[in-house]
Protein backbone atom coordinates (compact mmCIF):
# COMPACT_ATOMS: atom_id res chain seq x y z
CA UNK A 1 0.00 0.00 0.00
CA UNK A 2 2.94 2.51 0.66
CA UNK A 3 3.63 2.46 -2.75
CA UNK A 4 0.00 3.33 -4.38
CA UNK A 5 0.44 7.09 -3.48
CA UNK A 6 3.51 7.29 -5.62
CA UNK A 7 2.11 5.18 -8.17
CA UNK A 8 -0.99 7.72 -8.60
CA UNK A 9 0.87 10.99 -8.31
CA UNK A 10 2.96 9.56 -11.13
CA UNK A 11 -0.34 8.62 -13.23
CA UNK A 12 -1.67 11.95 -12.33
CA UNK A 13 1.47 14.05 -13.17
CA UNK A 14 1.40 12.19 -16.58
CA UNK A 15 -2.26 12.76 -17.52
CA UNK A 16 -1.97 16.49 -16.26
CA UNK A 17 1.13 17.05 -18.56
CA UNK A 18 -0.24 15.25 -21.55
CA UNK A 19 -3.59 17.32 -21.13
CA UNK A 20 -0.90 20.90 -20.68
CA UNK A 21 1.16 20.03 -23.49
CA UNK A 22 -2.20 19.11 -26.07
CA UNK A 23 -3.91 22.63 -24.71
CA UNK A 24 -1.03 24.99 -26.21
CA UNK A 25 -2.32 23.58 -29.57
CA UNK A 26 -6.00 24.51 -29.05
CA UNK A 27 -7.46 27.50 -30.84
CA UNK A 28 -9.85 29.95 -28.74
CA UNK A 29 -12.90 30.70 -30.82
CA UNK A 30 -12.81 34.64 -31.48
CA UNK A 31 -16.31 35.03 -30.74
CA UNK A 32 -15.76 33.40 -26.77
CA UNK A 33 -13.03 36.47 -26.45
CA UNK A 34 -15.26 39.13 -27.81
CA UNK A 35 -18.86 38.40 -27.07
CA UNK A 36 -18.79 35.52 -24.97
CA UNK A 37 -21.71 32.99 -26.89
CA UNK A 38 -20.56 29.71 -27.11
CA UNK A 39 -21.85 26.27 -28.46
CA UNK A 40 -22.35 23.27 -27.57
CA UNK A 41 -20.01 19.73 -29.12
CA UNK A 42 -20.63 19.65 -33.29
CA UNK A 43 -21.47 22.95 -33.79
CA UNK A 44 -20.58 25.01 -37.08
CA UNK A 45 -17.77 27.82 -37.02
CA UNK A 46 -18.29 31.31 -36.31
CA UNK A 47 -22.11 32.50 -36.65
CA UNK A 48 -23.57 29.72 -37.75
CA UNK A 49 -23.38 27.53 -33.86
CA UNK A 50 -24.83 31.09 -32.13
CA UNK A 51 -28.16 31.16 -35.29
CA UNK A 52 -28.69 27.93 -34.13
CA UNK A 53 -28.74 28.48 -30.39
CA UNK A 54 -30.78 31.90 -30.60
CA UNK A 55 -33.36 30.30 -32.55
CA UNK A 56 -34.56 27.88 -29.47
CA UNK A 57 -36.51 28.66 -26.65
CA UNK A 58 -34.83 30.09 -23.70
CA UNK A 59 -36.26 27.19 -21.70
CA UNK A 60 -34.70 24.69 -24.26
CA UNK A 61 -31.31 25.88 -24.07
CA UNK A 62 -31.23 25.99 -20.60
CA UNK A 63 -32.65 23.04 -19.09
CA UNK A 64 -29.93 20.86 -20.07
CA UNK A 65 -27.67 23.40 -17.83
CA UNK A 66 -30.23 24.17 -15.37
CA UNK A 67 -30.88 19.37 -14.94
CA UNK A 68 -26.85 19.56 -14.16
CA UNK A 69 -26.82 21.89 -11.81
CA UNK A 70 -29.07 20.38 -9.67
CA UNK A 71 -26.99 17.21 -10.21
CA UNK A 72 -24.21 18.51 -8.83
CA UNK A 73 -25.94 20.59 -6.37
CA UNK A 74 -27.50 17.43 -4.81
CA UNK A 75 -24.31 15.43 -5.11
CA UNK A 76 -22.44 18.48 -2.63
CA UNK A 77 -25.34 19.25 -0.60
CA UNK A 78 -26.94 15.98 0.34
CA UNK A 79 -25.47 12.35 -1.15
CA UNK A 80 -21.99 12.98 -0.97
CA UNK A 81 -21.99 14.48 3.10
CA UNK A 82 -24.01 11.45 3.95
CA UNK A 83 -22.12 8.75 2.21
CA UNK A 84 -19.53 10.74 3.81
CA UNK A 85 -20.66 10.93 7.83
CA UNK A 86 -21.61 7.01 6.92
CA UNK A 87 -18.12 5.71 6.14
CA UNK A 88 -16.55 8.28 8.27
CA UNK A 89 -18.07 7.83 11.64
CA UNK A 90 -18.82 4.08 10.77
CA UNK A 91 -22.38 4.25 11.20
CA UNK A 92 -22.59 0.86 8.36
CA UNK A 93 -21.43 -0.79 11.28
CA UNK A 94 -25.06 -0.54 12.81
CA UNK A 95 -26.71 -0.69 9.67
CA UNK A 96 -29.12 -3.86 8.75
CA UNK A 97 -30.89 -4.56 4.92
CA UNK A 98 -33.55 -2.06 5.68
CA UNK A 99 -31.14 1.04 6.85
CA UNK A 100 -29.26 0.19 3.43
CA UNK A 101 -32.08 0.05 1.02
CA UNK A 102 -34.07 3.16 2.79
CA UNK A 103 -30.42 5.41 2.81
CA UNK A 104 -30.08 4.43 -0.87
CA UNK A 105 -33.75 4.66 -2.27
CA UNK A 106 -33.89 7.57 0.30
CA UNK A 107 -31.41 9.60 -1.50
CA UNK A 108 -31.59 8.92 -5.45
CA UNK A 109 -35.93 9.08 -5.10
CA UNK A 110 -35.36 12.87 -5.06
CA UNK A 111 -33.51 13.12 -8.36
CA UNK A 112 -36.06 10.05 -9.98
CA UNK A 113 -39.27 12.03 -8.95
CA UNK A 114 -37.87 15.55 -9.57
CA UNK A 115 -39.00 15.19 -13.34
CA UNK A 116 -42.24 14.64 -12.15
CA UNK A 117 -43.07 16.24 -9.03
CA UNK A 118 -40.45 19.24 -9.03
CA UNK A 119 -39.60 19.68 -12.72
CA UNK A 120 -39.59 23.94 -11.87
CA UNK A 121 -35.85 23.14 -10.52
CA UNK A 122 -35.03 22.32 -14.18
CA UNK A 123 -37.21 25.28 -16.03
CA UNK A 124 -39.46 22.81 -17.12
CA UNK A 125 -43.03 23.01 -15.88
CA UNK A 126 -44.31 23.60 -19.02
CA UNK A 127 -42.76 21.44 -20.94
CA UNK A 128 -44.88 17.98 -21.60
CA UNK A 129 -43.27 15.30 -19.49
CA UNK A 130 -41.75 13.51 -22.23
CA UNK A 131 -39.75 15.97 -23.34
CA UNK A 132 -38.48 17.16 -20.56
CA UNK A 133 -34.70 16.73 -20.16
CA UNK A 134 -34.57 16.10 -16.75
CA UNK A 135 -36.43 12.72 -17.49
CA UNK A 136 -34.39 12.09 -20.31
CA UNK A 137 -31.29 12.53 -18.35
CA UNK A 138 -32.88 10.33 -15.44
CA UNK A 139 -33.71 7.62 -17.54
CA UNK A 140 -31.06 7.65 -19.28
CA UNK A 141 -28.85 6.75 -16.11
CA UNK A 142 -31.21 4.40 -14.78
CA UNK A 143 -30.74 2.19 -17.77
CA UNK A 144 -27.24 2.42 -17.60
CA UNK A 145 -26.48 2.05 -13.44
CA UNK A 146 -29.34 -0.42 -13.86
CA UNK A 147 -27.36 -2.74 -16.37
CA UNK A 148 -23.98 -1.92 -14.90
CA UNK A 149 -24.93 -3.42 -11.55
CA UNK A 150 -26.92 -6.04 -13.08
CA UNK A 151 -24.22 -7.50 -16.10
CA UNK A 152 -20.52 -5.66 -15.51
CA UNK A 153 -20.20 -6.18 -11.60
CA UNK A 154 -20.06 -9.75 -12.37
CA UNK A 155 -16.65 -8.60 -14.11
CA UNK A 156 -15.33 -6.89 -11.37
CA UNK A 157 -16.26 -10.17 -9.21
CA UNK A 158 -14.37 -12.35 -12.13
CA UNK A 159 -11.27 -9.84 -13.20
CA UNK A 160 -10.75 -8.00 -9.73
CA UNK A 161 -12.17 -10.67 -7.54
CA UNK A 162 -14.32 -8.55 -5.55
CA UNK A 163 -17.31 -9.16 -3.23
CA UNK A 164 -19.80 -7.98 -1.03
CA UNK A 165 -19.68 -9.32 2.68
CA UNK A 166 -22.77 -7.66 4.14
CA UNK A 167 -24.00 -10.58 6.16
CA UNK A 168 -27.70 -9.66 4.94
CA UNK A 169 -27.13 -11.14 1.74
CA UNK A 170 -28.48 -12.38 0.06
CA UNK A 171 -32.12 -11.97 0.87
CA UNK A 172 -31.66 -8.47 -0.55
CA UNK A 173 -29.81 -8.93 -3.78
CA UNK A 174 -31.12 -8.67 -7.51
CA UNK A 175 -28.36 -11.05 -9.52
CA UNK A 176 -25.83 -11.20 -6.75
CA UNK A 177 -25.84 -7.76 -6.55
CA UNK A 178 -27.08 -5.94 -3.58
CA UNK A 179 -30.31 -4.08 -4.23
CA UNK A 180 -29.26 -0.68 -2.39
CA UNK A 181 -26.16 -0.66 -4.91
CA UNK A 182 -28.92 0.09 -7.73
CA UNK A 183 -30.51 3.06 -6.45
CA UNK A 184 -26.56 4.51 -5.14
CA UNK A 185 -25.28 4.04 -8.23
CA UNK A 186 -28.15 6.69 -10.16
CA UNK A 187 -26.79 9.17 -7.70
CA UNK A 188 -23.13 8.63 -8.36
CA UNK A 189 -23.53 8.95 -11.35
CA UNK A 190 -25.76 11.39 -12.25
CA UNK A 191 -23.10 13.88 -10.58
CA UNK A 192 -20.55 12.30 -12.05
CA UNK A 193 -21.69 13.07 -15.69
CA UNK A 194 -23.05 16.37 -14.83
CA UNK A 195 -19.65 17.10 -13.76
CA UNK A 196 -18.23 15.47 -17.20
CA UNK A 197 -20.87 17.80 -19.21
CA UNK A 198 -19.59 21.03 -17.69
CA UNK A 199 -15.84 19.99 -18.70
CA UNK A 200 -16.51 18.90 -22.12
CA UNK A 201 -19.10 22.03 -22.91
CA UNK A 202 -16.15 24.29 -21.36
CA UNK A 203 -13.88 23.19 -24.09
CA UNK A 204 -16.35 23.19 -27.09
CA UNK A 205 -17.96 26.39 -26.12
CA UNK A 206 -14.25 28.41 -26.06
CA UNK A 207 -11.81 26.58 -28.98
CA UNK A 208 -12.32 25.89 -32.15
CA UNK A 209 -13.63 22.25 -33.86
CA UNK A 210 -9.79 20.99 -35.34
CA UNK A 211 -7.78 17.86 -35.25
CA UNK A 212 -6.29 19.27 -31.94
CA UNK A 213 -9.53 20.01 -30.32
CA UNK A 214 -10.49 16.50 -31.05
CA UNK A 215 -7.09 15.01 -29.96
CA UNK A 216 -7.50 17.32 -26.53
CA UNK A 217 -11.32 15.78 -25.68
CA UNK A 218 -10.31 12.20 -26.34
CA UNK A 219 -7.54 12.23 -24.05
CA UNK A 220 -9.82 14.50 -21.76
CA UNK A 221 -12.45 11.87 -21.75
CA UNK A 222 -9.74 8.80 -20.87
CA UNK A 223 -7.90 11.31 -17.94
CA UNK A 224 -11.06 12.12 -16.42
CA UNK A 225 -12.43 8.43 -16.75
CA UNK A 226 -9.57 7.03 -14.76
CA UNK A 227 -9.43 10.04 -12.26
CA UNK A 228 -13.47 9.75 -11.50
CA UNK A 229 -12.92 5.86 -11.06
CA UNK A 230 -9.73 6.08 -9.23
CA UNK A 231 -11.62 8.74 -6.58
CA UNK A 232 -15.00 6.67 -6.19
CA UNK A 233 -12.75 4.01 -5.31
CA UNK A 234 -10.26 5.36 -2.88
CA UNK A 235 -13.35 7.02 -1.24
CA UNK A 236 -15.29 3.71 -0.14
CA UNK A 237 -11.70 2.39 0.45
CA UNK A 238 -12.35 2.55 4.07
CA UNK A 239 -15.78 0.74 3.16
CA UNK A 240 -15.44 -3.20 4.77
CA UNK A 241 -18.12 -4.94 2.88
CA UNK A 242 -16.82 -4.83 -0.70
CA UNK A 243 -13.64 -5.84 -0.74
CA UNK A 244 -11.17 -7.12 -3.49
CA UNK A 245 -8.06 -9.35 -3.64
CA UNK A 246 -5.66 -7.22 -4.09
CA UNK A 247 -6.71 -3.72 -2.96
CA UNK A 248 -3.32 -2.19 -4.32
CA UNK A 249 -4.23 -3.41 -7.55
CA UNK A 250 -7.76 -2.06 -7.67
CA UNK A 251 -6.25 1.30 -7.22
CA UNK A 252 -4.32 1.29 -10.51
CA UNK A 253 -5.47 -1.44 -12.35
CA UNK A 254 -8.92 -1.56 -11.48
CA UNK A 255 -9.34 1.94 -11.55
CA UNK A 256 -8.79 2.00 -15.42
CA UNK A 257 -10.88 -1.63 -15.53
CA UNK A 258 -13.49 0.91 -13.83
CA UNK A 259 -12.49 3.82 -16.34
CA UNK A 260 -14.06 1.58 -18.88
CA UNK A 261 -17.27 2.36 -18.08
CA UNK A 262 -17.26 6.34 -18.15
CA UNK A 263 -14.90 6.26 -21.32
CA UNK A 264 -17.64 5.22 -23.12
CA UNK A 265 -21.01 7.01 -21.25
CA UNK A 266 -19.12 10.16 -20.74
CA UNK A 267 -19.44 11.60 -24.26
CA UNK A 268 -22.66 9.20 -25.12
CA UNK A 269 -24.27 11.30 -22.17
CA UNK A 270 -22.76 14.81 -23.49
CA UNK A 271 -25.11 13.99 -26.74
CA UNK A 272 -28.17 13.77 -25.16
CA UNK A 273 -30.44 16.58 -26.53
CA UNK A 274 -27.22 18.34 -27.76
CA UNK A 275 -29.19 21.70 -28.70
CA UNK A 276 -26.06 23.49 -30.53
CA UNK A 277 -26.19 20.48 -33.07
CA UNK A 278 -30.17 20.56 -33.49
CA UNK A 279 -30.45 17.71 -31.92
CA UNK A 280 -33.39 17.23 -29.59
CA UNK A 281 -33.69 13.38 -28.24
CA UNK A 282 -36.59 11.52 -27.84
CA UNK A 283 -37.35 9.34 -24.66
CA UNK A 284 -37.02 6.08 -27.04
CA UNK A 285 -33.71 7.78 -28.52
CA UNK A 286 -32.62 8.35 -25.39
CA UNK A 287 -33.59 4.69 -23.90
CA UNK A 288 -31.80 3.67 -27.42
CA UNK A 289 -28.67 5.59 -26.64
CA UNK A 290 -28.27 4.23 -23.14
CA UNK A 291 -28.73 0.82 -24.16
CA UNK A 292 -26.08 1.28 -26.74
CA UNK A 293 -23.67 2.55 -24.47
CA UNK A 294 -23.68 -0.13 -22.06
CA UNK A 295 -23.16 -2.73 -24.97
CA UNK A 296 -19.99 -0.98 -26.03
CA UNK A 297 -19.43 -1.09 -22.46
CA UNK A 298 -20.02 -4.56 -21.96
CA UNK A 299 -17.88 -5.79 -25.28
CA UNK A 300 -14.36 -3.75 -24.12
CA UNK A 301 -15.00 -5.35 -20.65
CA UNK A 302 -15.47 -8.36 -21.99
CA UNK A 303 -12.28 -8.08 -24.44
CA UNK A 304 -9.62 -7.22 -21.06
CA UNK A 305 -11.12 -10.02 -19.62
CA UNK A 306 -10.31 -12.62 -22.72
CA UNK A 307 -7.18 -10.75 -22.73
CA UNK A 308 -6.14 -11.42 -19.61
CA UNK A 309 -8.16 -15.07 -19.96
CA UNK A 310 -9.71 -15.33 -17.37
CA UNK A 311 -13.32 -17.38 -17.44
CA UNK A 312 -16.65 -15.47 -16.94
CA UNK A 313 -18.84 -16.94 -14.04
CA UNK A 314 -21.92 -15.43 -12.97
CA UNK A 315 -23.33 -16.85 -9.75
Amino acid sequence: MDSVPREMASIFGAQVVALGVIATTLTRRKDTQSSGKSSDIGSKEGEAHEEMIDKKKPDEVSAKIKCENFFILYGICVWIPVFALIVGLKIYESMGKYAYIGVCGGLAAPLLLQPLMFPKLTGEENVPLKQRHCLKANVWIAIYSFLGNYWATHYFYCVLKAKYTMDWLPAFELNSVPVCMYFATHFYFTFYHAVSNKLFRFVTQNYIDDAWRLVFMVVLVINFAYFTAFLETFSISNFPHYTFENRQTVYTIGSLFYALYLVVSFPMYFRLDNHAAGKQHTLFEACLESLASFMMILILLDAVRLGLGIPFVMP
